[in-house]
């Protein structure tokens, strides 16, 4: 997932081009070992927004149901990003030029600025809740509170000079920390278990297990999709089946299960008042920073390969810096809380994406895929796009409860749907005449 020394600067030396192999497959000197793929994908998982999904779904679905929810979740998860992640390293392509190549240059500029506009978003959010972070431990720990516009800008340059380094620094970030965030995990783990007198746990029935598992997948969808940006670095596509189960069968629901187990135990859903009450504050810092930095670097990574892909005249590095201050503006107008509810819809419409590519991959066009350069004018893929806008329509209206599910988990509905939409319509386009 990382590019190896030589690969980094060689890459950095391709004139005129700084764009991380944003156009065409990586090479194979440039391809790395299993574990440093893994190493950043599981260091994703140690971030603000998958404790508060545990902690999220535990309080709806009650004691008795959390830790089925977050397996369940994790392995839908699993199985959409090791395929996905495994197409990734059997092709080298990024995300966004395997959308190229399953859905044509018009059908998948839509496609990729969608997932840019939600990543984008979400790396704002991340910064709101980075900043309410800091500002809450800095006044318990120093009585103060430092400023937002010093505390946001400050995260924004440091995630935004990642990003331009690109998976070499990312890669040192995450193979440094993986060890700590784990002790630090486990310590609160400890400590939530250690806790003196357990509170009264929350009111199960709220939430069915499969909305417990669409809520899980529903959290961390567009990052499974989007395994390609990572796993395209690796030498074989068995090390895509080994980064997801590091990262979804193992580093998430234990993170997911540690929230958790501390909520229940203390009896309130604020991740920082839970680290704080079990003595966490400087391993809260911690957790906080770099989980935070590695997961808007990542956001922002795979937003300017997005954008490049869909726009290659475009220079990766001004993009790069373009949206990170995009985001760190949108994030400081506070106007990311309306934002919150489209983002969530626009999540629940990408996972056809992941139907349509493997079921084209795999089994209708495998052919396509066997090129090193995604080259323009790339034909429109009329059977894809039909795939992709009922997959969504279905992943739509069982989000609302207009629909039953078939599986109980929506968003398992609406990938299993555009898939064999995909393959019936293509079956119909060839028998045209």
């Amino acid at each position: 997932m990382v590019l190896s020394h030589h690969g980094v600067l060689q890459a950095m030396s391709s004139p005129p081009e700084h764009d991380e192999f944003s156009t065409h497959a990586v090479p194979r000197g440039a391809r790395v070992a299993s574990f440093r793929v893994a190493a950043v994908a599981s260091m994703v998982s140690f971030s603000l927004p998958t404790f508060i999904a545990g902690i999220e779904v535990a309080g709806g679905v009650g004691e008795a149901l959390s830790l089925p929810a977050i397996l369940g979740g994790s392995f839908i998860i699993f199985l959409v990003g090791s395929l996905m992640g495994s197409i990734g390293a059997r092709t080298g392509f990024n995300s966004y030029l395997l959308v190229r190549l399953a859905f044509g240059d018009t059908g998948a500029r839509l496609v990729n600025l969608a997932f840019s506009v939600s990543l984008l978003g979400w790396f704002g959010i991340n910064l709101n809740l980075f900043g309410l972070a800091i500002a809450g431990l800095s006044e318990d720990f120093f009585n103060a509170v430092p400023p937002e516009l010093g505390v946001t800008v400050g995260a924004s340059v440091l995630i935004t000079a990642t990003t331009i380094i690109g998976f070499r620094a990312i890669n040192f970030v995450s193979t440094l920390m993986i060890p700590v965030l784990v002790f630090v995990a486990l310590a609160l783990l400890f400590a939530a278990m250690g806790h003196a007198e357990p509170t009264v746990q929350s009111i199960s029935g709220e939430m069915s297990l499969g909305d417990g598992i669409s809520a899980i997948v529903g959290s961390i969808v567009i990052g499974a999709i989007i395994m390609p940006d990572i796993t395209r670095f690796l030498r074989s596509w068995q090390g895509a089946v080994i980064t997801g189960t590091s990262s979804y069968l193992i580093a998430q629901p234990f993170v997911m299960w540690v929230a958790a187990a501390a909520a229940l135990a203390l009896g309130t859903q604020d991740i920082i008042s839970i680290m704080l009450t079990l003595g966490l504050g400087v391993g809260a810092f911690i957790i906080i920073i770099a989980g935070s930095w590695v997961l808007n670097t990542l956001n922002l990574y795979s937003a300017v390969l997005g954008v490049t892909a869909s726009f290659p005249a475009l220079n990766a590095r001004h993009v790069t810096i373009a949206l990170g201050v995009i985001g760190v503006s949108a994030g400081l107008l506070n106007i990311l809380d309306s934002f919150v509810t489209f983002l969530f819809y626009l999540s629940v419409v990408f996972i056809p994406v992941a139907g349509v590519i493997i079921i084209d991959h795999f089994l209708i066009r495998p052919g396509v895929y066997r090129v090193t350069q995604v080259e323009d004018d790339q034909p429109i893929n009329r059977p894809a796009l039909v795939a992709w806008l009922v997959g969504a329509t279905i992943a739509l209206a069982g989000a609302e409860g207009l629909i039953a599910s078939i599986t109980s988990v929506a968003a398992l509905d609406s990938a299993i749907a555009s898939g064999l939409i995909y393959a019936l319509a293509t079956r119909v386009w060839t028998m045209r005449p």
